[in-house]
């Protein structure tokens, strides 16, 4: 190929390949980890109510609506909180403003695709740390000269849980690096999951969360970080250095109205462990070996069959699963969990493949 003058100058990565958005809606999608229920009323209101006159003016560059609703659900100041569109978004600021040095940032080698994309398009050196046979992290191989750590609890793909005591030992002993606990997925883990209460401890713990999941909010892109007040600054800084109004009004209004309603919260979440567990009961009847996931999403092995084969005939079905085919994990296929209802047709489709 041809390169043009112009384009030696180009910053070239591969960047990031998100999860297949069919546009046939029927479609059993169970492929991107979203809620497969709708926001509580209180969002619908918000956007039945909305005077459209107000897009006419900027957001609030603060989004500080949002933020003192996140500060009173979470019991976190608001000195403590950065929001950003979607955790992608604040992830990849926590990256831009964190790990400049020229010491490589640590990542788990099985983990969230997007890391080793924003360390490229950044230039950031890295290296990616092999999980143990069990899919679990193994604390001791981050305590070593490093330029930042970052990895998803529960992890993505898996869906394993790590212990609050396993990444305190790792903050604990990386006092010169800034530790990222990415937590996509936590309210599906159970109480006490969250690393939330150690960054009153530690002022270089930075964990973030998402409303794309367990709040059924992934078109709206809400994601938010809490940590020390000196790790937010650094991050607004850098925020408002590049754009000041980076959340839209209505993202504001309607997060901050889906964190009133712990209620609704609660029962989703519950109603979503609930058919996860049960699903796992009934891929094992079906032969499938599982990691023991704690997130929204399995993460299973279909014995003695090819799981990309299995992903193609499901596909061929209109039922959308995940598979990746890489090393040590093209055996699987992840697997959002849906409704009951959704997780039998799967069910049913898989027995007539298997």
């Amino acid at each position: 190929m041809n390169i043009n003058n112009w384009e030696r100058g180009v910053r070239r990565v591969v960047p990031y390949t998100p999860g297949e958005q069919p546009k046939d809606i029927n479609v059993v999608k169970l492929n991107t980890n979203e809620n497969p229920y709708p926001p509580c009323e209180r969002v619908k209101k918000i956007l039945e109510n909305f005077d459209i006159s107000e897009m006419r003016l900027y957001p609030q560059p603060d989004a500080g609506i949002l933020v003192n609703a996140i500060a009173e659900t979470y019991g976190v100041s608001r000195d403590k909180i950065f929001v950003g569109v979607g955790s992608d978004d604040v992830l990849s600021m926590a990256f831009l403003t964190f790990f400049n040095s020229e010491k490589a940032v640590l990542f788990p080698d099985i983990t969230y695709s997007f890391y080793d994309v924003w360390a490229d398009v950044y230039r950031i050196p890295y290296r990616t740390v092999p999980l143990d046979s069990d899919f679990r992290i193994n604390p001791d191989d981050y305590i070593t000269e490093n330029g930042g750590i970052v990895f998803p609890n529960p992890n993505a793909p898996t869906g394993v849980l790590e212990s609050v005591e396993m990444v305190e030992y790792i903050v604990k002993n990386n006092p010169d690096s800034v530790v990222i606990v990415d937590e996509a997925y936590i309210d599906f883990a159970g109480d006490g999951a969250s690393c939330l209460p150690l960054i009153k401890k530690y002022d270089n713990l930075l964990v973030v969360q998402t409303f794309s999941k367990s709040r059924s909010m992934a078109g709206v892109r809400i994601g938010f970080a809490m940590g020390s007040e000196k790790l937010i600054k650094y991050m607004n800084d850098v925020k408002f250095s590049i754009n000041s109004y980076t959340m839209n009004t209505l993202s504001q209004l309607c997060g901050a109205e889906a964190l009133k309603d712990g209620e609704y919260f609660s029962k989703t979440v519950n109603k979503i462990v609930d058919t996860r567990e049960y699903s796992k009961k009934k891929l094992s009847e079906l032969g499938f070996g599982m990691i023991d996931s704690k997130s929204n999403f399995l993460f299973a092995s279909p014995n003695g069959k090819s799981a990309g084969e299995v992903f193609e005939k499901l596909r061929e079905k209109k039922i959308f699963v995940r598979y990746w085919d890489k090393p040590v994990i093209r055996d699987y296929l992840r697997i959002t969990v849906g409704t009951a209802e959704q997780m039998d047709v799967l069910f049913k489709a898989l027995k007539e493949i298997l």
